[in-house]
């Protein structure tokens, strides 16, 4: 397939407007235009329409194949729920539409449902309060660790510490780092979870709190999560809830109810929404009632005449963390999809990806070493350290499972495990689907053994293995002419 600029011919364009027909207002300062002819491709509008359609062919997405993606919960986004972002009431507001006045009304629905939102996810995760602002889970996270900065702060308390365990996610301690803690890691022990032993070593008074994937990223359940809150809570730290792992026990299981005191939730990752790459997403975050005075400002509020506005007289508050109100189209699809679930369909989510998840797991149980044996949640970790004894590691399963149309599972995390496949099939998967990719798993485990020598290379498609060390320190994205 060629590049775009390897079709540019001289002259050649598609529409153009005249300039005439643009207002003189609208013609762009001096200071903001180019010095030089931006070189652009010179292509004709039917050339840009058949180009970006075969490179669309080209993408592979939950749309067109199946995407295990452990700890990222690649699950299939409704379509419906892209109707109802469409819709024109809320597809066609402006952020800046008054609430009240002069068309308020106009911004009413969109405000009644951001605060309706709210009050859903703090039902389902037990949080007195959330604030919608926070853009995605990361930033969530960031959200988070500012607030616990922001209660110690009114507490008087020096605390320079959060607890994070060896197996939690990498933005765990950059969200720490970012908001001034010191990250103190809490091993794994050896049923592959974070035990109240270890804790209870970590805990000083300048521990501000712990941040916890429940389930954690080897996809296992803590049983002592409630000890581990009360040990944390006995020198006034307070307990972060990593919600990336929110599908495997949505409906069943509140994290409030375990002893957490805020929360951020990937929305992608639980309800359905797009999941970003660049592009559209969500992490809102709930608190505790006693962390709700430093929640960001604005939270939008139910008054007492039945309407509803912004509030910003939050006089604790840490201040804005995003533009206007979050991401409103996200949080719209999210909330379409927990009304159309509801509690018992909500449930089902969790069951079913808890069952795809173990189902996968005892099909590949004798073919891939499992470090900790015993029933998974949502996703479990495999590793393939049998398979390297004959000189295929882990990156070679994921490139050979390119070329049998599957999406590689996450590699080489958690750290903790060595040649680490992390497979999450999500609920949304048939039977047909996880047996194909177990027996595509089966298939390379046998080649392994047979004929290493075929997976080393692969993937063997249009697409082939790159120098990946070399793409990353020596990146070339910039278009040179032949002879130039």
């Amino acid at each position: 397939m060629k590049l775009i600029f390897e079709k540019s011919q001289p002259g050649r364009r598609g529409f153009v407007f005249d300039p005439s027909d643009v207002p003189a207002q609208a013609e762009l300062p001096d200071e903001y235009l180019r010095d030089e002819d931006a070189e652009l491709p010179e292509v004709s509008e039917l050339d840009v329409v058949r180009h970006f359609t075969r490179l669309s062919q080209r993408n592979f997405s939950v749309d067109t194949n199946f995407y295990p993606l452990g700890s990222c919960t690649m699950k299939y986004n409704p379509k419906f729920l892209e109707d109802v972002a469409r819709l024109e009431g809320f597809a066609g507001l402006h952020p800046l539409l008054p609430q009240l006045r002069l068309g308020g009304m106009l911004t009413q629905g969109a405000l009644q449902l951001l605060h309706h939102a709210g009050r859903l996810l703090g039902e389902i995760t037990g949080m007195a309060a959330f604030t919608m602002q926070p853009l995605a889970g990361a930033h969530g996270e960031l959200t988070g660790t500012m607030l616990i900065a922001a209660y110690h702060r009114h507490r008087g308390n020096r605390k320079t510490k959060l607890i994070i365990p060896d197996s939690g996610h990498g933005t765990n301690p950059a969200s720490a780092a970012i908001a001034g803690y010191d990250v103190v890691a809490a091993p794994t022990n050896e049923r592959g979870v974070v035990g109240t032993d270890a804790v209870r070593e970590l805990l000083d008074d300048d521990v501000a709190g712990m941040m916890l994937t429940c389930p954690n990223t080897l996809g296992l359940f803590n049983a002592q999560v409630k000890e581990i809150a009360d040990l944390v809570h006995s020198v006034d730290g307070l307990m972060y809830y990593d919600g990336a792992n929110l599908n495997a026990i949505l409906g069943r299981a509140r994290p409030g109810d375990l002893g957490f005191d805020l929360v951020h939730l990937n929305l992608h990752k639980t309800f359905g929404t797009p999941h970003g790459g660049g592009g559209p997403g969500a992490g809102p975050v709930g608190v505790v009632e006693r962390l709700v005075p430093f929640l960001p400002s604005s939270v939008v509020t139910k008054r007492s005449d039945g309407t509803y506005a912004l509030n910003y007289d939050i006089p604790q508050t840490i201040g804005y963390v995003a533009p206007f109100y979050g991401n409103f189209a996200v949080i719209l699809r999210a909330y379409a999809y927990i009304l159309r679930l509801g509690r018992e369909g909500l449930r089902e989510v969790a069951d079913n990806a808890v069952l795809n998840a173990n189902y996968l797991l005892g099909r590949l149980r004798e073919h891939y070493r499992v470090p900790y044996d015993r029933t998974c949640m949502h996703e479990f970790v495999i590793s393939a350290s049998r398979q390297k004894e004959n000189g295929v590691s882990a990156l070679d399963v994921a490139k050979a499972l390119i070329d049998r149309g599957f999406h590689p599972p996450t590699v080489y995390f958690p750290l903790i495990v060595d040649e680490s496949l992390m497979v999450e099939p999500t609920e949304c998967e048939s039977k047909e689907t996880l047996d194909a990719f177990a027996d595509a798993m089966i298939e390379i485990a046998r080649l392994a053994e047979e004929n290493p020598e075929s997976l080393q290379q692969a993937p063997h498609g249009p697409v082939t293995r790159l120098d990946e060390v070399a793409a990353a320190r020596k990146l070339d994205v910039c278009y040179q002419p032949d002879g130039e």
